[in-house]
């Protein structure tokens, strides 16, 4: 488990600001901040020993099925990050809590809830996939 002085994340992933994801004004343009986050999903579930490709395999696909997004700060070119995600479950939905946090200042400079659904074989699942899942986070 990763943390900041005032907040623990379940996981932590570093990352830069790129020219190209910089609008006219200079700063990150908002829909860069969902990619950050869904990166930061993605390294979480390989940190878990899984992936999507091997999920899809075994008949598994997840979907997000709903994104909320706060933008607080705007991050700009060359600006290194963190993306922060915590994980629960609410019914059938996995949510993943995320944070982006500018490393210079550690302000955060957007609040995600991210909820996902998981379907086998075309079919709404109760996610007891994601309870497999979730069992291989180490203490």
């Amino acid at each position: 488990m990763s943390q900041l002085p005032d907040k623990k994340y379940l996981y932590l992933i570093e990352m830069k600001v790129r020219d190209y994801e910089c609008d006219l004004q200079g700063v990150v343009n908002n829909a860069n901040y969902q990619r950050y986050m869904e990166h930061a999903r993605h390294e979480f579930l390989e940190s878990l020993g899984d992936n999507f490709g091997r999920m899809h395999d075994l008949g598994y696909d997840a979907f997000v099925a709903r994104v909320e997004i706060d933008y607080k700060i705007s991050l700009k070119s060359g600006d290194r990050f963190w993306v922060g995600l915590n994980v629960h479950r609410e019914g059938v939905r996995l949510v993943f809590d995320q944070d982006v946090i500018r490393l210079s200042d550690k302000k955060i400079a957007a609040v995600g809830k991210i909820s996902a659904v998981l379907v086998q074989d075309g079919k709404l699942t109760r996610g007891e996939y994601f309870d497999q899942l979730l069992a291989n986070i180490q203490p």
